[in-house]
């Protein structure tokens, strides 16, 4: 007979009057699973964190919040995203209205322990200590939950986040579209639009070698990106492929290429190309 295992087995959490479980279903628009996929801290700090229309303090400082998924092939599983701590509570209405610290002892268990439970509740927000217990282990996954097939060149946006999932994990079918690949490639800055043109070359041993530099300094060495703070390119980094070349090509058709697309979309002047 298969014994049970409680989420609580796994986290320890003790004093359940101050942790909250949050359900995170669909909003009528967005699955939010497809929302984490993309882009986990969407739903960590966006969804999470958000306060609604009236603009209720639902989580006091303090609250450890447990953030669940809701899967869309069964309304009874859910993916375990984050467990956080609520440090800050300001006033907003259909905005985010908190600031959390994520939990580090409880990373490994982000994006692959899937949880059971039937919430007959209306809420999506619950106090542990009436529900914990029935909250079970349904499989922890050997990988975290994402779409690892690759998009092909011509649809590739990745956050930071998601190319930091890439790299760190070494997606099989993006590492291998991406190795031996040179490219002219675009960053855009989602919090005010503004755009830095890139290329990989031989000189910089191709795009996944050129875009690991980003992950690991934020930067990759740019000037015009260096007076940026890592958690300002970790927070609004998006990456896409503007042109992509096998290896064979010569790499001063890529430079001459990146220099054209550098002028057709004016980065020197509005971005953050300096040369």
């Amino acid at each position: 007979m298969k014994s049970t295992i409680k989420l609580n087995d796994l986290l320890h959490l003790s004093d359940l009057k101050h942790v909250k479980i949050n359900f995170n279903v669909s909003n009528g628009e967005e699955d939010p699973l497809e929302v984490y996929k993309q882009n986990p801290d969407a739903i960590n700090h966006g969804w999470l964190l958000h306060k609604g229309n009236s603009g209720n303090n639902d989580f006091p400082v303090g609250t450890t919040m447990v953030g669940l998924v809701r899967l869309s092939n069964n309304p009874d599983l859910w993916l375990l995203t984050t467990v956080a701590e609520i440090t800050e509570s300001f006033p907003a209405t259909d905005a985010v209205g908190y600031k959390s610290h994520d939990l580090a002892e409880y990373a490994a268990y982000y994006g692959r322990v899937i949880v059971h439970f039937h919430n007959q509740a209306m809420t999506t927000n619950r106090w542990a200590e009436s529900i914990l217990d029935d909250l079970t282990v349904d499989q922890i996954l050997p990988e975290v939950l994402q779409d690892d097939a690759f998009p092909g060149y011509e649809n590739v946006r990745l956050s930071y986040a998601q190319l930091k999932q890439v790299i760190d994990h070494q997606k099989p079918d993006w590492i291998a579209a991406l190795e031996n690949q040179k490219a002219v490639y675009l960053i855009t800055d989602t919090s005010n639009g503004k755009l830095y043109v890139g290329s990989a070359t031989s000189k910089e041993n191709m795009l996944l070698s050129r875009w690991t530099t980003y992950v690991k300094t934020g930067h990759g060495g740019n000037e015009g990106l260096k007076a940026l703070t890592f958690e300002h390119i970790q927070q609004y980094f998006q990456y896409s492929i503007l042109e992509n070349y096998n290896s064979r090509v010569d790499d001063d058709t890529i430079l001459a290429r990146e220099s054209w697309w550098k002028k057709t979309l004016m980065t020197r002047s509005f971005g953050y190309n300096q040369n």
